[in-house]
């Protein structure tokens, strides 16, 4: 309890922004992928920035997954390789940052690579802003769904119904 207390703010925040992300993922499915593109792009850079200089900041989410098969990963194996495996999924974030931003089939790897990224990070508890992470899941879906995958810049024109004299 003492954690949601010292994280509420940031938990908020994360659950806030998902809900809405969710809602803009029924209607403008290209204004999501922009805040998806936005999002991954920054988070690649900043967690390959911290890993390469303060590595061991991401030891905090053992504390905060309320799973002991995570916290045991974590404060182990983790622990050993923190700068390779967080400069790895830095590169996995980049690639559906830019995948998300571009049409068809890459669009549908990108997404399947951020649910998977957002259904792992969820047992991170508090830490990853559960449920917020399965909110956004829900909300890349619904792009594969709705979406009609063309470039994120690119779209569709209204028919003109003018009728000629």
């Amino acid at each position: 309890m003492e954690l949601l207390k010292e994280n509420l703010i940031p938990w908020s925040i994360s659950n806030g922004i998902a809900l809405v992300v969710l809602a803009t993922s029924f209607r403008w499915t290209k204004l999501t992928r922009l805040f998806f593109f936005i999002l991954f792009a920054w988070a690649s850079w900043l967690n390959y920035t911290t890993a390469h200089k303060t590595p061991d900041y991401y030891l905090i989410y053992a504390t905060l997954t309320p799973f002991e098969g995570y916290h045991n990963f974590i404060i182990h194996w983790f622990k050993s390789n923190i700068v390779t495996t967080v400069t790895l999924i830095s590169i996995g974030q980049g690639l559906i940052a830019f995948g998300i931003i571009l049409k068809g089939m890459v669009v549908k790897i990108a997404c399947a690579g951020a649910i998977l990224f957002f259904i792992a990070i969820a047992p991170l508890g508090i830490g990853s802003g559960f449920p917020a992470t399965l909110i956004a899941a829900a909300a890349t879906f619904l792009i594969v769904k709705k979406d009609n995958l063309d470039y994120l810049w690119h779209f569709k024109k209204q028919n003109s119904k003018h009728k000629e004299l």
